[in-house]
């Protein structure tokens, strides 16, 4: 059993890189986006790529994530994960720090080396006016290569954090092939809207702000067959 996330993730896409993977819905915004494993890898394989060709961190580095669930944050964290650094959500000296806009000020607390702002566009749209100190993640990321060759072992934290998302997929009975709704407003953990369906090889509709009246039409037209709601 693997316990190295990058792994997990590669052989959760495997089967099928164009099926849908991960699916964002914001019932606040009316924002929906949808990727599919091939997609996402190819955002992830660039964060990698800019972390370590970029930013210059090494294996064991700390990382700071200090972002909402979203699928921008989905590519963030797995590529984290893929060039094996810590990923940190407390304040604490770290080699690199990826803030949400409505973040920033609370993100200069924290001891940073490179810092990168994300407005979690709907379109991942550059930013018209970076934050101060910050360069925008989107308009970095798009500049980095297309693949990203993982390490062979995983981060300190892997095998901790896929034990706890097998627990928990385990517990939603997730398997191969299944589709997981869930209202990442009360469940914003990456093991539950992220981890778990990746080790299940299921994929997943995250759902912000999720309006009641709309979800039992999206259960129907996303095809989910289980829901943490």
């Amino acid at each position: 059993m693997a316990d190295n996330i990058a792994r997990v993730f590669a052989d959760a896409i495997a089967p099928d890189p164009a099926r849908p993977l991960l699916t964002w819905y914001d019932d606040a915004t009316g924002e929906r986006t949808e990727l599919s494993g091939a997609t996402l890898a190819n955002w992830v394989a660039k964060t990698a790529n800019l972390l370590v060709d970029e930013a210059g961190v090494a294996p064991g580095d700390p990382v700071g994530v200090l972002l909402p669930p979203h699928w921008q944050t989905a590519a963030v964290l797995l590529g984290c994960w893929s060039a094996k650094t810590t990923v940190v959500d407390r304040p604490t000296p770290v080699d690199v720090l990826f803030t949400a806009v409505d973040r920033v000020d609370e993100a200069a607390r924290w001891p940073a080396g490179e810092r990168y702002a994300l407005a979690l566009d709907p379109f991942a749209l550059p930013m018209r006016q970076v934050p101060a100190g910050c360069a925008d993640f989107v308009g970095a990321v798009r500049g980095h290569g297309d693949h990203f060759t993982p390490y062979p072992s995983g981060g300190e934290a892997d095998a901790a954090l896929l034990a706890r998302a097998r627990a928990r997929a385990a517990e939603l009975g997730l398997r191969a092939g299944d589709r997981l709704l869930v209202d990442v407003t009360r469940h914003p953990d990456p093991v539950d809207w992220l981890l778990a369906p990746l080790t299940a090889g299921a994929s997943v509709v995250a759902c912000a702000h999720p309006d009641p009246t709309r979800l039992p039409s999206r259960t129907e037209t996303e095809k989910t067959t289980h829901t943490l709601p």
